[in-house]
């Protein structure tokens, strides 16, 4: 008899989403008590110590690291009770399992750990187990997608390598006690390129979509809390120290207001269910990027909670739906879905209303609030309608969204069952659906961090509620019938709807032309001249000459050595006989 006779058999992913939820519970009260006394504790364990730089291992426990753990954890469980459900035909669940589990160790690791040198432990561990989750249906696309994932986010390897080098000059690598030198802004500009390659900023943007080849769990997982904020955590932590770098700050609003316009663009002509949810977590990001250029650290983390819980249960819909439908993520073959599967429908309205902002979803309470700041910040006049504009966009594509899946009439493949009676996928979406709703309240009324007071006229107040309506009206207006057909658009759709070309510049097109003068070179040089003039050419002489001195030695040197041995021996026989 086994000793849990009571208790029924269970899969490797309910374990560790039993484990994970059970560790968020534990720390929420934690959580609230260092959010309401704002203490920090960092604890520091020396491994190495020479005359005057020492290498130690620093753990921080503040309300940041430990609020970011618990919402990582919580997010992890219900994607994992998800994966139970929706990976159960998987051969190697166990595998996949673990995987996950050292995504969300690495992150967490990420998030404890103050120091440069001992942060890449947490940072090159998404960077390793991203790829192999990417790759993992072991295909030519997925293989294609996991390699531009590597390697975009090597480029941020390399500038946190640098960064590290470059602190030798402060004497310690602790990311709270950095100050000004004459390497600073060398310094600074390293952490900020490192910080947009994992947030997928422009021009590192292309990855983020292409890792949709993994599996939808993974997506939910990566695209909330974990991969892609891992270098908008990595900037709030060096906030105070980026403040000090107006200029830094000034590119980096740039950038991500361009990221948050071409990704809002980019959604509207986009039909891949995944895509689009791919394409509105850019947006996003470059939102909370905007947010830290402009001095407003912790309304950036305040809107990466919220984003991090509506995003999530927004990929777990998108995967239930999937999952219903054939496998089939375009929009266009979908439909009616309101009247067959209610549950999952209303949590992706849920998710869909507090991307765009709604009033009293949680994304208003932070969305608003950065908006409301960027209207009162010493700001350019273009870099603000960039802002709004791309706020409408947002709107846009979230109705869009709904129009298509949920609302048209149905234009099913032949071949679907949709219904929303899966027990594990509903529990999933409901417990993320609740917090959801209610998180943004409770968290700007009880945590001083996350509000902010501002005196702004009635009409500024109204323009980002006018804008979000504005945004949604046109999307209405331009619903056209779904067509199967591919448009034959203008050049000017093909530019929006390829991310500005860079899906383009970031892979094949860009690297045939060098790949292939390298190959002629190789052929040419290393095959080839360097092989007659190099290592084959002197082993080849060397051989030669060692031939001809045998053939000598053989053939001339012993009929020699025989005559003076003759004449040797006859002078010692006639000197003998004298």
């Amino acid at each position: 008899m086994p000793l849990f006779w009571g208790f029924p058999k269970m899969k490797s992913s309910q374990i560790s989403s039993l484990f994970l939820f059970t560790y968020s519970l534990m720390l929420m009260p934690f959580t609230l008590y260092f959010f309401m006394t704002n203490k920090t504790i960092l604890v520091e364990w020396e491994m190495l110590s020479t005359s005057t730089t020492s290498i130690t291992v620093p753990f921080i426990f503040d309300p940041i690291s430990i609020s970011f753990s618990n919402l990582v954890c919580l997010i992890s469980a219900c994607v994992l009770h998800f994966s139970s459900s929706y990976m159960s035909g998987e051969t190697f669940l166990t595998r996949f399992i673990s995987l996950v589990m050292m995504f969300v160790l690495s992150m967490n690791l990420l998030v404890f750990i103050p120091s440069l040198v001992s942060l890449l432990i947490g940072w090159d561990g998404l960077g390793i187990v991203s790829f192999a989750l990417v790759i993992y249906y072991q295909n030519m696309k997925s293989m294609a997608a996991g390699m531009l994932t590597a390697l975009a986010n090597r480029v941020g390897d390399v500038m946190l390598l640098l960064s590290i080098g470059l602190c030798v000059s402060q004497g310690h690598w602790n990311i709270l006690f950095m100050w000004q030198n004459d390497l600073s802004t060398v310094l600074v500009s390293c952490i900020v390129l490192a910080a947009m390659t994992k947030s997928a900023q422009i021009p590192f943007s292309s990855w983020l979509p292409a890792a949709m080849a993994a599996p939808t769990p993974v997506s939910a997982l990566v695209h909330s809390s974990t991969l892609v904020t891992a270098g908008v955590f990595l900037l709030i932590r060096f906030s105070p120290f980026l403040n000090t770098f107006p200029e830094v700050k000034m590119a980096l609003l740039f950038i991500s207001v361009l990221t948050l316009l071409m990704a809002g663009v980019g959604a509207n002509y986009e039909y891949d269910l995944k895509k689009i949810i791919a394409l509105s977590t850019l947006s996003q990001l470059g939102v909370m990027m905007m947010s830290i250029s402009l001095g407003m650290s912790y309304l950036a983390l305040f809107h990466l909670y919220t984003h991090a819980l509506f995003k999530a249960m927004l990929f777990l819909c998108a995967g239930a739906i999937i999952h219903n439908n054939t496998n089939s993520q375009d929009i266009r073959q979908m439909g009616n879905l309101w009247s067959q599967m209610p549950l999952v429908t209303s949590c992706l309205n849920v998710a869909n209303l507090a991307l765009c902002g709604a009033p009293f979803m949680s994304g208003f309470y932070s969305k608003d609030l950065i908006l409301e700041t960027s209207l009162a910040s010493p700001c350019n006049i273009l870099m603000v309608l960039l802002i709004f504009l791309a706020t409408g966009m947002t709107a846009a594509y979230s109705i869009r969204l709904s129009l298509y899946s949920l609302w048209s009439s149905p234009s099913h493949m032949p071949l679907h069952q949709n219904f929303d009676e899966d027990k594990t996928i509903t529990q999933s979406t409901l417990i993320l659906s609740t917090i959801t709703v209610f998180i943004g309240s409770v968290m700007q009324n009880n945590i001083l961090q996350f509000s902010e007071t501002l005196i702004l006229p009635l009409p500024h107040k109204l323009t980002t509620l006018f804008v979000t309506i504005s945004g949604a009206w046109i999307a209405w207006y331009l619903a056209a019938s779904p067509k199967l057909t591919p448009a034959t658009g203008s050049k000017f759709s093909y530019f929006n709807s390829s991310m500005w070309f860079l899906s383009l510049l970031s892979t094949q097109p860009v690297i045939f032309k060098p790949l292939q003068s390298s190959g002629l070179m190789f052929k040419s040089l290393d095959q080839g001249w360097f092989e007659m003039f190099g290592g084959r050419g002197l082993f080849m002489t060397t051989k030669f000459l060692t031939k001809t001195n045998q053939t000598l030695e053989s053939n001339v040197i012993t009929p020699i050595m025989l005559v003076m041995t003759f004449w040797v021996a006859l002078a010692i026989l006639c000197v003998t006989i004298s």
